[in-house]
């Protein structure tokens, strides 16, 4: 993924891994944040990928693939969407919209490739176009409250918390005089966090299953089946046992630095030596609450133990239920 134009901003500092195609930030992060969190401005998201379903049956035949209830969605209505491994793992998040004619996704950055190879191998004799179109669009989120004209996307999700364009590329360029000010992704995130949206490669591992970060509520439908890695998703509902869950952490803001994606997490009382009960997925410094953090912990930590994120002292919100 080539670098976004808009990193030749004033002021604007590259992302890193994932994120690096994108600015971070563009010098004043508290500003950037309460910026967002006003409704003004917009976020380059164009580092994620896009892919687009077309064919008169591509939503029955995405609603057999998928975790979610597709096959009579109506145009404009966002959703989420997963994709599993037949032993339940999440392997594909999707954010979607369909226009009445074409669906559109975006992606995790990097993606889109094996996403639409995988659509492929199970087209057969379905009526379908499946399009990487990440080349031609870009993402870019508007906070709810901008009332932009959002006329020079393709297509756009409505959200409680926004909206998501899908803006020619070409466009980019020219979103600050569109959409005003620009956020960098470390404001966006901090956000995340707070709302308790998880993210794919952040909130995940090899071995994440949809009920440990409470996407059962997003972006599984309980009521349908026939898609691959149900079993698991019905066993576990039904027990209501998942192995690990999603916690919001409140860090210790004394501390001068974050905890790394993939810092262990054990309870304080057990010392920096005691055994680990899960793993740090992202962490920010938010603009009212301080340092934050999402961590996925064993289900029966207990809900008021004290924890060290790393070796920043933390404790915990439930997100989902012990």
């Amino acid at each position: 993924m080539t670098s976004s134009p808009l990193l030749s901003l004033p002021r604007a500092v590259a992302g890193d891994g994932v994120d690096a195609p994108v600015a971070a930030h563009y010098g004043e992060l508290f500003r950037e944040q309460r910026e967002l969190a006003a409704g003004r401005g917009f976020v380059d998201l164009s580092h994620r990928g896009v892919v687009t379903v077309s064919g008169p049956d591509r939503l029955s035949w995405l609603h057999l693939l998928l975790t979610q209830h597709v096959s009579a969605l109506p145009p404009q209505q966002a959703t989420e969407a997963l994709i599993l491994s037949p032993h339940g793992h999440i392997e594909h998040a999707l954010y979607l919209v369909d226009d009445g004619s074409t669906t559109w996704a975006h992606v995790e950055p990097g993606t889109q490739g094996e996403l639409v190879a995988y659509l492929e191998k199970m087209r057969f004799f379905n009526q379908v176009e499946i399009v990487d179109a990440t080349d031609a669009f870009a993402v870019v989120h508007l906070p709810a409250g901008n009332a932009a004209d959002a006329g020079a996307a393709a297509a756009v999700r409505e959200l409680p918390y926004g909206r998501d364009l899908f803006l020619p590329r070409a466009a980019l360029g020219s979103a600050p005089e569109a959409y005003g000010p620009p956020a960098g992704l470390w404001a966006y995130e901090a956000l995340r966090i707070e709302g308790h949206r998880p993210r794919l490669g952040f909130e995940t591992d090899h071995r994440t299953i949809p009920h440990e970060l409470g996407w059962l509520e997003t972006a599984v439908h309980l009521q349908k089946g026939c898609y691959r890695g149900q079993e698991t998703v019905a066993r576990v509902h039904n027990l209501g046992r998942p192995p690990r869950r999603l916690v919001f952490l409140h860090l210790d803001g004394s501390m001068e630095v974050l905890p790394e994606h993939g810092a262990e997490v054990r309870v304080a009382t057990d010392g920096p030596e005691g055994r680990a009960v899960g793993f740090v997925t992202s962490a920010a410094r938010h603009h009212e609450l301080g340092p934050v953090a999402l961590a996925l912990v064993k289900r029966n930590t207990a809900v008021d133990a004290p924890l060290l994120a790393g070796t920043v002292p933390a404790t915990q919100d439930v997100i989902v239920p012990q």
